[in-house]
């Protein structure tokens, strides 16, 4: 039998309060409560530990075990809560630009979520990291949208869409993507080349990220930085261990995994470049 999703104890975990409905708004709530309260985190990656992306090993990990994920399981969770409540929602598959040139050759390794609602075509995104979408974004071309924090646009050359955030007056592109629902099948593809590939950065640096209604809260390896709306980034090098784990808990919210390993890889991370 398909495993079913404990919705409650989802909506729960992230604070929505209130009755869930089939509408925008509470499609936006559960959104910006999702990325506040569920962190993006690759730890199992960098550990050497199998990421699964059936629902029961996802919720038993993000909900339960107050752990945080990458894009396969905060988007697969949260596209499961979705169609819980009623919504009519399916994923997509996009390649990731984020840092790189507009036409770089990149394999889909990034999961996000389509959604049908009150007569229009709505995107979501909560497993983006560093620049997770606060919120949902209407279908339309070329028309800046609020969202919690940064505007976000949608540009598309009539096949490929992409997804940009404007940051300090530039807008970035995000990554790039087709509209036709991805199967099952490519995201285990996009998982296993993510968590496994010797090269992928997921499996040598650490990644955390946690976005607030005010505030983004990133963590690269040592570098801790708080992102502020309006003011300079602040940023700290995080010098022991110790001090690396108690950033993860205190700040992300996150419950470190029991790893022998966890320790030496921690200790193993690299200082940011001078």
């Amino acid at each position: 039998m398909p495993h079913l999703l404990d919705l409650e104890g989802y909506l729960q975990r992230i604070g929505f309060v209130g009755e869930p409905r089939v509408d925008v708004t509470t499609l936006r709530a559960l959104a910006t409560a999702h990325i506040a309260a569920i962190p993006f985190e690759n730890l199992d990656p960098l550990l050497g530990t199998p990421v699964s992306l059936e629902l029961a090993a996802i919720e038993a990990k993000l909900v339960k075990s107050q752990r945080g994920g990458y894009c396969f399981e905060q988007n697969g969770l949260f596209l499961a809560a979705l169609k819980a409540i009623g919504f009519d929602a399916s994923g997509l598959i996009a390649r990731v630009l984020w840092n790189q040139p507009e036409d770089a050759e990149v394999p889909q390794t990034h999961m996000l979520v389509r959604v049908e609602v009150e007569g229009e075509s709505w995107l979501a995104d909560v497993g983006f990291g560093s620049m997770a979408l606060g919120g949902a974004l209407r279908l339309v071309v070329d028309e800046a949208q609020p969202t919690s924090l940064e505007p976000f646009r949608l540009i598309t050359d009539g096949t490929q869409w992409r997804t940009q955030a404007l940051v300090r007056d530039q807008w970035r592109t995000l990554y790039r993507f087709r509209l036709q629902t991805a199967e099952a099948i490519d995201y285990v593809v996009g998982n296993h080349f993510t968590s496994t590939y010797p090269s992928s950065h997921f499996r040598h640096s650490l990644i955390v990220a946690r976005t607030l209604a005010d505030r983004r809260l990133g963590l690269r390896n040592r570098e801790f930085v708080v992102h502020s709306l309006g003011h300079e980034s602040e940023r700290r090098t995080l010098q022991s261990t110790d001090e690396i784990k108690r950033v993860i808990e205190e700040q992300f919210g996150i419950r470190l995994p029991a790893s022998p390993l966890l320790d030496a890889k921690l200790g193993a991370l690299p200082m940011p470049d001078a």
